[in-house]
């Protein structure tokens, strides 16, 4: 693996000296024993078949080798890197005039491309943008029928488009940003074109061209993609790259350069891309805070071509790689009298497999890539019980068949565990409706952004710690024109009033916890026990799934501030899919002491301490009966063997 440091907006990368799977060890806020780990991870995996005794041993040996800590040395205690307050906290939007965002593909041909994955790995959807958009008074809109939806494919590279075995074709659409008070300019959109390719190889590279191929200039270069692998317990993608809140800036861009230098097969988009809404209708300078400059403007403005920038900036990325986004509130974007037209971009410019998973909306889908399922829920649409994203979910849970994809890895905007002041408890509502449903189905990770920081929690549920809740991972930190978050709730002087933070999207349900050491409070004293680790860092995060119960998570940092050497966050998450078993009821329902509510299955913290203890004699002979198990594979045979476990 490419580690990807920075210093300022040059991205730095290091080639990793151990083997090509799993990579060498980097510093770790919280480093325990990973022998404890691997001591009860392999107690309690001995009612397992000796078929996948090897493999887990295998990733065990590994891991304690690289001095890697897992989730099952937790819970950590909390840590913070702290913040540098001399430091400068962001940097100013990249302008349209850069030549990364300004045109460079002349009409009809297409600009803008971009791949998201549908349902599976048999179909991809493409999309890219053709035409100039308009911004102006009195506008008239691009007829989006005018120029083709055509997409021509095959496994071979060649010459001429007609050359290519398949050809798929699509629709296009054009919307349109319109602002009916005076002084403020209206947008229309060039066309926007998607086009869904299906029967397709999985894991299988594949070469294309994207236009119209009637007219003279109308089709693209060749570009090339590989399909996501086929949905199962040994194939996973290579990395999957997760970056939130990104925006535009020049940290945006380091961010970007280190993100492609990890050379991702799939990217997570948490919400928040471009941040058009920093500027008002005319353009000009984009501003950290629009209120603070604007507290007389009628709506809040948007200049829509910091979109087409961003389509063309991130095209190098995305005209090879799915991108899979997810709304944030920056993407609401009111237009309209009182804003009653919302999210219309959002809507327009991106495909994603709503259809094919059965949820028939972009603000909240499924899709598989590999071994892992991956939920994108909507916190700005209707999240109750009552309701038909709620409805969905439960659903597609119900669907997920953990002997074909273990992992089960949700993402949304806004995070419900949350130790910053900024956004403290501001989709608490949210965690009150859906919290238990992801809980009883054991959803693995959560991935979020809308916080301009990292964080990572321990396992919890309820605000409690718990061996078989989600690691919640916080990952707001992509580089946007809002600059990075310093602040904790815990900080003295630094606790919101409840009375803060309302989201703009849904009630509020502010709390003071009921039990532990904050009981009463709004506000922890000290960093919460559910909090890991934390950092206001620019950075993006690398997924990388072993095998069914071993995903390794880096969150790379790269803000010039910590120096060219400095490294991130690292941890294998491990499940337990023997001891946290899917409960058919509600987990808030089960009769749990001192509103302690672990799984059915699983142990409190000191008793699993205790049985590590006495796990100690166990632990050394099942390492040697790995070693023995390994030995009998012949030398040649060694590398294969590895590579099929860990693959």
């Amino acid at each position: 693996m490419i580690r990807a440091t920075g210093s300022g907006a040059a991205a730095r990368s290091v080639a990793c000296a151990c083997c090509a799977v799993l990579p060498t060890a980097m510093a770790s806020p919280a480093t325990p024993s990973t022998a404890a780990a691997g001591r009860r991870h392999c107690r309690r995996r001995l009612a397992l078949p000796l078929s996948l005794l090897v493999p887990s041993c295998l990733a065990l040996l590994l891991a304690e080798a690289a001095g890697i800590p897992t989730t099952l040395d937790g819970p950590f205690p909390p840590a913070t890197r702290a913040f540098d307050r001399a430091l400068r906290r962001g940097s100013d939007d990249v302008p349209l005039t850069d030549p990364c965002l300004a045109p460079r593909a002349r009409p009809p041909a297409p600009e803008q491309i971009a791949l998201a994955a549908s349902a599976d790995a048999g179909s991809l959807w493409v999309s890219w943008v053709t035409g100039r958009a308009q911004v102006g008074s009195d506008l008239t809109p691009l007829d989006p029928a005018a120029v083709r939806s055509e997409v021509w494919y095959g496994e071979c590279s060649t010459a001429a488009a007609d050359s290519y075995p398949h050809v798929a074709t699509g629709s296009a659409e054009v919307y349109s940003q319109l602002y009916p008070y005076p002084g403020l300019l209206n947008y229309t959109s060039g066309a926007i074109h998607h086009v869904r390719l299906r029967g397709l190889r999985p894991a299988t590279r594949y070469y294309y061209r994207c236009g119209d191929s009637s007219l003279p200039g109308g089709l693209s270069d060749e570009r090339s993609f590989t399909t996501l692998p086929a949905a199962g317990t040994g194939s996973y993608p290579r990395r999957v790259a997760v970056v939130g809140d990104l925006g535009l800036t020049g940290n945006s861009t380091a961010t970007v350069d280190h993100l492609a230098q990890n050379d991702p097969s799939l990217v997570l988009m948490v919400g928040d891309m471009t941040y058009a809404n920093q500027y008002r209708t005319t353009g000009g300078k984009g501003f950290p805070c629009f209120s603070c400059s604007f507290p007389d403007a009628p709506i809040r403005e948007s200049y829509q071509p910091r979109w087409d920038g961003w389509g063309r900036f991130m095209e190098p990325i995305t005209s090879k790689i799915p991108l899979m986004v997810i709304e944030g509130n920056h993407e609401i974007e009111p237009q309209g009298h009182g804003g009653e037209v919302t999210f219309a971009s959002y809507l327009a410019r991106f495909a994603v497999p709503s259809k094919e998973s059965g949820s028939n909306t972009k603000f909240y889908y499924s899709f598989n890539a590999g071994g892992i399922h991956f939920i994108m829920l909507g916190a700005y649409v209707d999240y109750n019980r009552t309701g038909a994203q709620y409805s969905w979910l439960e659903k597609d849970l119900q669907r997920v068949d953990r002997r074909v994809t273990p992992w089960v890895v949700a993402a949304w905007h806004s995070p419900w565990y949350n130790s910053y002041s900024s956004h403290y408890q501001e989709f608490e509502c949210m965690r009150q409706e859906m919290e238990d449903l992801l809980y009883r189905h054991r959803v693995d990770i959560v991935l979020s952004g809308h916080v301009h920081a990292y964080e990572r929690m321990n396992r919890v549920f309820n605000y409690t710690l718990d061996p078989c809740g989600p690691v919640y991972i916080t990952i707001g930190d992509g580089g946007n024109i809002e600059k990075i978050d310093i602040d904790h709730a815990d900080d003295p002087g630094k606790c919101p009033s409840p009375g803060d933070n309302h989201p703009e999207f849904g009630g509020v349900c502010h709390l003071n916890f009921t039990s532990g050491p904050a009981k009463g409070k709004f506000c922890w004293d000290r960093q919460p026990e559910w909090s890991a680790y934390r950092e206001s860092s620019f950075g993006h995060g690398i997924l990388e799934v072993v095998n069914s119960t071993y995903a390794l998570w880096t969150w790379h940092r790269n803000q010039d501030a910590y120096g060219e050497n400095s490294l991130g966050d690292q941890i294998y998450i491990v499940r337990q899919p023997d001891k946290c078993l899917l409960q058919p009821t509600s987990a808030l329902s089960l009769n749990c002491p001192a509103g302690r509510c672990y799984s059915l299955m699983s142990s409190s913290s000191c008793g699993a301490h205790r049985a590590v203890t006495s796990g100690q004699l166990f632990w050394n002979v099942f390492v040697i009966m790995c070693v023995v198990l390994i030995c009998t594979v012949e030398a040649t045979s060694i590398p294969i063997f590895l590579g099929l476990i860990l693959q």
